[in-house]
């Protein structure tokens, strides 16, 4: 299948480069950027970046530059055409290596925050994997996991940085324990929830390296409506009326 030029939501008309035969950007790539703590001239990076979804966003909240990893040869060239596509070759500069080879370019304690939107599941032998591996990579944990992306972030990461990222729900026990021992506190937790009265699905989670344990729990984040649109607050997040217009 051709690539094709979608709109990135709402954010200053910025367009995106994508391909049905690899996968879409999704809800949770609109979602962490808004939950970042931002503010401008920070250096960061973001680390599995697909088709650059999240940097894109990000340039629309803060003047800093973002440095975009993707490992996968198909998608970093969508996320190449996609900054050229929005001008900002200025702002966002997209990296075709592996993760873990990323320690080797930079610096340790270089960067102000580090932002993923991670392969979720684990890999094994008897893995259900999709039968694209392009979209396998991006889901399961075959060429990275999170304690590999953790353990990366806090070599990156200056003390006090912020590694945020979102990732499954039901891997939450295990991961607040991969970041406890590689020296992160969880400052800030925020558990989504497809629907109301259906268990959650994912969290947002935003840890500091080497900083005070005083972890708040925000309020939870309901994404759909009974009838399967979105909530408010999610429009929000897209720059969406309730009519599906775009807000001027």
């Amino acid at each position: 299948m051709e690539n094709v030029i979608n709109d990135l939501v709402g954010y200053n008309n910025l367009k995106i480069v994508q391909n049905n035969s690899y996968f879409n950007f999704s809800l949770e790539s609109v979602i962490l950027p808004r939950f970042c703590i931002l503010r401008d001239n920070m250096k960061i990076m973001d680390l599995c970046t697909g088709n650059a979804p999240i940097p894109l966003i990000l340039s629309t909240l803060t003047n800093s530059k973002i440095i975009g990893v993707e490992v996968q040869k198909e998608i970093y060239d969508l996320a190449i055409q996609s900054v050229k596509l929005n001008n900002l070759e200025d702002r966002i500069n997209i990296l075709n290596i592996d993760a873990n080879k990323v320690c080797d370019m930079f610096q340790t304690d270089t960067f102000d925050l580090i932002t993923c939107n991670p392969p979720y599941f684990k890999y094994t032998e008897s893995s259900n994997l999709n039968d694209n591996l392009v979209k396998s990579i991006a889901r399961h944990e075959i060429l990275i996991t999170i304690e590999d992306i953790i353990k990366i972030s806090r070599k990156l990461l200056k003390n006090g940085g912020s590694f945020t990222f979102v990732h499954r729900a039901s891997r939450l026990s295990e991961i607040l324990m991969i970041l406890k021992n590689n020296n992160f506190e969880v400052k800030r937790l925020r558990i989504l929830y497809p629907k109301v009265g259906m268990d959650a699905n994912l969290v947002l989670i935003d840890a500091r390296k080497n900083a005070k344990s005083d972890m708040k729990v925000l309020y939870p984040l309901i994404c759909h409506n009974e009838d399967g649109s979105y909530t408010d607050e999610v429009l929000e997040m897209f720059c969406r009326r309730k009519d599906g217009t775009e807000k001027l």
